[in-house]
């Protein structure tokens, strides 16, 4: 079973991907003279993070904050927030591009430019979120190569565990537990239904209710721009008052990496 700190039931992450302008033009790069797509992006750092800085003070919560390298120079302003804010900034690609679809070196390259876009607005960065949630057959090695401590992409298990053989932790996602999936709208093909916050809720609550009796961690993925609006932050402002009530440890996920990783192999609670 796994033991989380202070005795608390199960363990917890509020994190966000900060995709902002670039996620769609690594989607289309026809997207980049398309000014009203773009807006979709814009509307992230510019109205939905202070939004969203200003709920994670008032639940008194750190959160992790997956940001491209071209975003963090397109936003260098809100990066900074978030840093001074007492948040973990991690790695989201440079480019808002699959490893999938790079070289060795193309895929290399992008992982320097974009920590080096982080640190030079004082970001310590020690783990990776791929933009598409991702691997290529070279991904393990090249994080190991350029330093960082932990991955948070894959959807195997549902508490963290160390890679076979790379010296990286592993902090598992879920699309359930993501509001792209329920949220996203592209006004390009009309082929996505908006949900509303009540029905998210009713999938996301029994979710967390059902990995917290396992003892297992909980990772909340939102979008600035998706989840940054008005009745989303609502929405978000009931989960992590959830996490709270039910005995959640919420941490950042470059803490509940060092936790495994000190305290691991963690196990689940199977006798539910």
């Amino acid at each position: 079973m796994a033991h989380w700190p202070d005795g608390h039931r199960y363990a917890a992450t509020v994190s966000f991907d900060f995709d902002a302008e670039e996620v769609w033009i690594g989607e289309n790069p026809a997207n980049a003279s398309a000014p009203g797509v773009l807006s979709q992006g814009t509307y992230g750092p510019k109205v939905g993070l202070p939004l969203m800085l200003k709920l994670l003070e008032k639940h008194e919560v750190t959160g992790s904050f997956y940001i491209c390298g071209k975003d963090a120079l397109r936003h260098p302003d809100a990066v900074r927030a978030i840093v001074e804010a007492g948040h973990e900034v991690a790695h989201h690609g440079h480019s808002h591009t699959s490893p999938t679809k790079q070289s060795e070196q193309e895929e290399r390259d992008e992982l320097r430019r974009g920590l080096e876009a982080l640190q030079e607005l004082g970001a310590d960065v020690v783990g990776y979120r791929s933009p598409s949630w991702e691997f290529s057959a070279h991904t393990l090695d090249l994080l190991v190569e350029t330093g960082f401590t932990y991955s948070s992409n894959l959807l195997d298990d549902l508490v963290p565990y160390m890679h076979p053989h790379h010296d990286i932790m592993e902090v598992p996602v879920a699309w359930i537990l993501d509001d792209a999936p329920h949220f996203w709208f592209a006004n390009d093909t009309w082929e996505k239904t908006i949900r509303s916050p009540r029905e998210v809720l009713d999938v996301w609550l029994p979710e967390i209710d059902g990995i917290a009796a396992l003892g297992g961690h909980v990772m909340i993925t939102t979008h600035p721009m998706i989840s940054g609006r008005p009745s989303r932050l609502a929405m978000l402002d009931t989960v992590i008052g959830h996490l709270k009530d039910t005995g959640a440890w919420i941490a950042p996920t470059r803490a509940i990496a060092a936790y495994a990783r000190e305290h691991g192999p963690l196990q689940l609670d199977l006798n539910v």
